[in-house]
């Protein structure tokens, strides 16, 4: 999972940053994206992309990154911007603001998938939380973050219970909006196919 890291490390750039985020298909709250700076010489065993790992793994790998990560940077974009903007505009948003909160600031980005708007070299790459250590260490910083943030939502507004499906649309969140209508955190432009007139949202 390093192949793409050591080609940026060999041209002498010290500072390769891994991008990704969380949260994109959700229907509920904040998309967040992490970029993640790591050392040349650590490779962190079982890293791996955050979906593809248990809870209990992700959180020990969490607390493992933020011990060695040479920086770590957290981007969140709310519900509002993201019906105003699109989603795929507030991920690359999220994106941006997570590497523009990386100390010191990366040589080379490494993007799961997306680009960007910086003056940072970046390479996108397919399914990068599978092949880059880098990104997948950014996808775990990405999802525990927004789980966390989860389960304070999730006492905000209970009666969704955030905290267990986190903001995805299973059978019960959508039965849960259809119930008490909206929250001021879900996104109005992904509820056209859940919501009824009823709920005066259109």
């Amino acid at each position: 999972m390093l192949d793409n890291e050591q080609q940026f490390w060999k041209q002498g750039m010290t500072y390769v940053a891994g991008v990704d985020e969380v949260g994109r298909g959700c229907l509920f709250g904040d998309v967040v994206a992490a970029a993640v700076i790591m050392p040349q010489s650590l490779v962190l065993e079982g890293i791996n992309d955050s979906k593809k790992l248990s809870e209990k793994k992700r959180e020990s790998l969490y607390e493992e990154i933020v011990k060695h990560a040479l920086a770590i940077g957290v981007g969140r974009v709310d519900a509002a911007t993201i019906d105003e903007i699109n989603i795929k505009q507030a991920a690359r948003l999220a994106m941006k603001k997570a590497v523009e909160q990386c100390t010191p600031q990366p040589d080379q980005l490494l993007i799961d998938a997306e680009t960007i708007h910086s003056h940072i070299p970046q390479l996108g790459i397919i399914k990068g939380d599978e092949k880059s250590h880098s990104i997948a260490a950014a996808s775990i910083i990405a999802k525990v973050t927004r789980d966390r943030l989860c389960h304070e939502w999730g006492q905000l507004y209970p009666e969704y219970d955030i905290a267990k499906h986190k903001g995805y649309a299973t059978k019960k969140h959508r039965e849960m909006i259809l119930e008490f209508g909206p929250s001021p955190m879900h996104r109005r432009t992904f509820l056209s196919n859940i919501v009824t007139e009823q709920l005066e949202l259109f």
